[in-house]
């Protein structure tokens, strides 16, 4: 087998490290990617259901303010390589785009595969050196760079760039081995947790609800008996707790409470458009409209039929009691618990079911305007391999192309100029 000269090597062929080499290839460096999956990009074409939502429509600002998870250490990327610029390269590879509603760019294929495979052949056009189903199994230093130890052989490279994404979907290659390999030398690792996960509840009511889809409803989420944030959006009843958009959205704060120890439950408004008063009222038209119905078929003007009768278990009031026979404090009663159905949260959906990794390599460790490591001379971090997480639509692969072009385009300057 031939060994090339290899100026960049870089660890790991998701997203950033498919980036991370297209960056140092450009700059004229001899690339080297190492990929422990059959195929690259696994995780890549899981991404907006397999449509591969690229990025988001809003200036970069909104990038950061979407990152809860160290979004401010993104400033120095985000001015070098920015929504438009991935854009203007994956246009310029054949790849339409399309802003879709909530600002998030796919694909006009609606296809990641398009998307995997217009990385893989610039690659290719680019020469850079392949090799996947090699994972690294460890990582030194030596006098003149680096030694990259695989099953097959040993890779030399004066620079390395990780990029081995976090701990979330290991079936894509994500089991954070690059963790390890960054600890090995002498990196701190922000311990791993879920981040866009969907969260457990103990009320049975929602295995009994599984399936249910709300949209337009209220979520507020309180840790330690305070209430921390409140969204409004779509979810869905699970066997196991909740989920949907809102719940993902909430989750990062939930995962990191529960880690914390702290009591974590959800308040669900079932009626968020109307003020306590407003809801009351058109209550009372409902029981002046049809007298004669009872609470479970006269809230039907209000509810899906399958939160009808937790509604009213939670409100304490009788089911079949007559509209007409309903006495003003029940019927606040039954406005309360349209507008407050708590939820109490006993956890999260494991770390490997997570749409992203929340925890890995110390940023504070990490230079941000060149993704290079302040401990280890020659090394360079991309993606979820680092601890940075944001929320859904487009914000975190946008984070993997951004460090890992930073990344890449550093490597192969330190490699070639020195």
């Amino acid at each position: 087998m031939p060994k090339p000269r290899t100026d960049v090597l870089v660890i790991g062929g998701g997203a950033a490290g498919q980036m991370a080499a297209i960056a140092a290839a450009t700059a004229g460096a001899a690339t080297v990617v190492l990929e422990k999956m059959p195929q690259l990009g696994l995780k890549m074409g899981l991404t907006g259901k397999g449509r591969c939502n690229l990025t988001h429509h809003g200036a970069m600002e909104e990038f950061i303010r979407n990152t809860p998870g160290n979004g401010k250490f993104l400033y120095g990327v985000y001015r070098r390589f920015t929504n438009e610029d991935l854009l203007a390269q994956v246009h310029a590879w054949g790849v339409a785009t399309k802003v879709e509603r909530g600002g998030r760019v796919f694909p006009v294929s609606d296809s990641a595969q398009q998307v995997r495979r217009a990385f893989r052949e610039e690659m290719e056009r680019l020469g850079v050196w392949v090799r996947t189903g090699l994972p690294v199994t460890a990582l030194r230093r030596t006098a003149d760079g680096f030694c990259v130890q695989t099953a097959e052989r040993e890779f030399q490279a004066p620079t390395v760039v990780l990029t081995t994404g976090g701990a979330s979907y290991p079936q894509t290659g994500s089991d954070g081995s690059g963790f390890r390999l960054a600890k090995s030398l002498g990196h701190h690792i922000v311990t791993p947790r879920p981040a866009l996960v969907p969260l457990l509840c103990e009320e049975p009511v929602c295995k009994e609800l599984q399936g249910l889809s709300l949209r337009n409803v209220e979520l507020t989420l309180l840790c330690g008996g305070k209430a921390v944030a409140t969204l409004r959006g779509e979810m869905l009843f699970t066997h196991f707790g909740v989920s949907g958009p809102l719940v993902l959205r909430h989750s990062d704060r939930t995962s990191a409470a529960l880690a914390a120890g702290e009591d974590v439950s959800l308040l669900l408004n079932l009626k968020p458009a109307l003020r306590p008063e407003q809801l009351d009222a058109r209550l009372q038209r409902e029981i002046q409209e049809h007298p004669a119905k009872t609470l479970q078929n006269l809230l039907l003007a209000l509810l899906p039929q399958r939160l009808v009768a937790p509604v009213l278990a939670r409100s304490g009031v009788a089911a079949d009691l007559r509209g007409a026979d309903l006495p003003k404090a029940a019927r606040q009663q039954l406005v309360a618990a349209l507008q407050a159905f708590p939820l109490t949260v006993t956890g999260t959906r494991p770390l490997r079911e997570a749409i992203v990794t929340a925890g890995g390599v110390d940023v504070r460790e990490v230079r941000p305007n060149t993704m290079g490591s302040k401990l280890v001379p020659g090394l360079y971090f991309g993606g979820e391999v680092l601890d940075i997480h944001a929320y859904t639509g487009g914000y975190n692969l946008q984070a993997a192309f951004s460090t890992g072009f930073v990344a890449g385009s550093e490597a192969a300057a330190e490699s070639i100029h020195g």
